[in-house]
């Protein structure tokens, strides 16, 4: 049974970590009110730009521009290349968050792993995702990119998309999938698999006709300038959903932390006071023997 001094020192430890728990909580929500401003500002102009290319490459011949082109699956051994981006936190601490994105990872790798006709590799950002599949080495990472989503910035995601468009424009791979986590609340995070490259014309309806637009310039020039900007601004904006789902669940899960601690040094210290009453009243059981050893040795 555990002593007086073994409870009291359990109530001060969790007292401590609860105070950790509670400051990650206060630094997670400062930070998630900055991310959540620059994603919810970041959208809109994502997803118009999104809608923009759509339309401008159902309305241009796929070999106007690399970024455009679709590649079949070969006639030779190598057959089709996919690469998956996969977006994970640099730190723990979060939840689900990081183990979510990495189950989900895997899962659409295995997804292909039995065709022998399609080449999987992966670019990792992030800490907690490059450690997880250096430990294994079943696939193949093609670049590695983590420890700044402290001081994240445009730069960052300009670096990586131009690492993504020319592996595809060298032909070194034939698709790019993107994967992250999607901010949608505080304690709410989506999971998103979208395919980045090569860029998929909008839907059209079977009775809709296509309306041609007037490019000025032309629209090889239109195309050469919009299209890197569009890879580049959807990788930013990848970047920053994740960041914001991370703060978020790192939130949310300090906060369960920090609740739970309550509720053990509530359950500790009645713990405490029962083992210091059982202790009181043994005492007082002993010195009551011992009074009544002593009158009847008097009598």
């Amino acid at each position: 049974m555990a002593t007086l001094r073994d409870i009291r020192r359990r109530i001060t430890s969790v007292k401590s970590t609860q105070q950790i728990t509670r400051a990650m909580k206060m630094v997670a929500a400062a930070k998630l009110r900055r991310a959540q401003e620059r994603i919810l500002e970041a959208r809109p102009y994502s997803y118009k730009m999104g809608e923009v290319l759509s339309d401008l490459a159902l309305r241009s011949p796929r070999e106007l521009h690399p970024l455009l082109a679709t590649r079949e699956i070969r006639e030779n051994e190598t057959g089709s290349r996919k690469m998956l981006m996969v977006i994970s936190g640099d730190r723990g601490l979060c939840g689900a968050f990081n183990s979510n994105i990495i189950r989900r990872s895997v899962d659409f790798l295995r997804g292909y792993q039995a065709d022998p006709e399609i080449t999987l590799t992966l670019m990792v950002v992030g800490r907690k995702v490059r450690d997880y599949y250096r430990r294994r080495g079943q696939y193949t990472v093609r670049s590695e990119y983590a420890n700044f989503f402290d001081k994240l910035a445009y730069s960052h995601a300009a670096q990586i998309a131009q690492d993504l468009i020319r592996s595809y424009v060298e032909e070194e791979v034939d698709e790019v999938h993107l994967l992250y986590n999607e901010f949608k609340s505080v304690a709410t995070q989506r999971v998103v698999v979208e395919q980045l490259l090569p860029i998929q014309p909008s839907p059209v309806p079977p009775d809709a006709a296509v309306v041609e637009f007037l490019f000025e310039p032309s629209a090889a020039d239109i195309l050469e300038r919009l299209l890197p900007k569009h890879v580049e601004v959807q990788v930013y904006r990848a970047l920053m959903e994740s960041l914001a789902a991370e703060y978020g669940a790192r939130m949310t899960a300090m906060e369960n932390a920090t609740r739970n601690a309550s509720e053990m040094i509530d359950l500790l210290t009645i713990q405490f006071n029962k083992a210091r009453q059982e202790r009181i009243t043994k005492e007082l059981l002993e010195l009551v023997g011992g009074a009544e050893a002593l009158r009847q040795a008097e009598g």
